[in-house]
């Protein structure tokens, strides 16, 4: 009778180690991703930061001072109002999605842009990798490529988003870093 309940008991602890370790390791895998929701600004837009201005459209992300993020479990919308100055407002709204497949833009006339955008390993970096056509009358087919890493500060209250960019245009590579504050 004794030997029955010692195994029994050893069954026991043994059951609950195997449910324990898996269910603690689950835990750990599941990373807690950054929350870029809300309304964020800027004193200058992502591209000015670059001086990349000119190879967008009026109502691109990237020339926005001002963005509204909505989170969803898969992917991300931005909602923008830009233009060049002088220029009317455009309203537009880009979706961010994590599924591996590029989202496109074609603004017609050989402009667009296409983009990707990924989760890091802990989930506190966000990459958005873009490639900007740009067709000019009478001038060939010319690329900006934009890789943008977004971070949240640990009390977020501020989005950092360091860009570098390469080109058909220009030569070498540009870097720069551009802050989004809390608006609300």
């Amino acid at each position: 009778m004794k030997n029955k309940r010692n195994v029994l008991y050893s069954l026991a602890i043994m059951l609950v180690v195997v449910i324990y370790f898996p269910v603690q390791a689950q835990q750990k895998k599941g990373t807690h991703r950054a929350n870029f929701s809300g309304e964020w600004k800027s004193k200058e837009s992502i591209s000015m930061g670059g001086n990349i201005v000119c190879t967008y459209n009026s109502g691109d992300r990237m020339l926005a001072n001002t963005m509204k993020i909505a989170e969803q479990v898969n992917f991300l919308t931005i909602d923008v109002s830009s233009s060049f100055p002088g220029a009317a407002l455009v309203k537009s709204q880009e979706k961010l999605t994590f599924n591996g497949k590029a989202t496109e833009i074609n603004h017609g006339q050989g402009r667009g842009k296409k983009f990707t955008a990924k989760w890091s390993a802990d989930g506190q970096t966000m990459t958005v990798n873009s490639t900007v056509l740009l067709k000019y009358p009478q001038q060939k087919q010319e690329f900006v490529y934009v890789t943008e890493v977004w971070k949240l500060s640990n009390d977020g209250k501020s989005i950092s988003i360091q860009a570098n960019a390469k080109s058909t245009i220009f030569n070498g590579e540009r870097y720069w870093k551009t802050v989004f504050e809390k608006a609300s």
